[in-house]
């Protein structure tokens, strides 16, 4: 797949960057906070949680953070917390979304990338109760749209 965004330079933006490194339980992002950044994992694992809820764990180096809050105007929707030493490359994010097309893009893509993920589990959910499956079966399917969302 060709993607709209020079990952190259997404990669030399990011290097440019701050980092930010946190230890095993630190939060990273509070919810109901409003930080103005947006954190792009460089190393390590976190895990997102919702009122008392793990939605997720995220290893994957590139993983965007804060972006929603940023690109919204609100406050972060869920904590983040690191669940070893974890590293973020950090930027203000009125600057590092608007100054940079690739960046944006990249940003814009990571987001469609979990909208279309959803989509495809909410449909298979669909199918699901449709057909009649037991709840337990079903919640799998719910578990890994929260997990994809975060």
């Amino acid at each position: 797949m060709s993607e709209l965004f020079d990952l190259e330079a997404v990669r030399q933006k990011l290097a440019a960057l701050p980092t930010e490194t946190y230890q095993a339980s630190d939060t990273v992002l509070a919810e109901g906070s409003t930080t103005g950044d947006v954190l792009v994992l460089k190393a390590g694992a976190v895990e997102v949680v919702k009122d008392g809820v793990r939605l997720g764990k995220i290893t994957e180096p590139g993983a965007v953070f804060g972006e929603l809050s940023a690109l919204l105007g609100e406050p972060h929707t869920a904590d983040v917390r690191a669940l070893e030493r974890t590293t973020f490359h950090v930027g203000e994010a009125a600057s590092f979304l608007r100054t940079d097309a690739n960046i944006a893009l990249y940003v814009a893509t990571i987001m469609a990338r979990r909208i279309v993920d959803s989509n495809r589990a909410l449909l298979k959910v669909k199918k699901q109760l449709e057909a009649g499956e037991p709840r337990r079966a079903i919640g799998g399917v719910l578990d890994a749209i929260i997990q994809g969302l975060s």
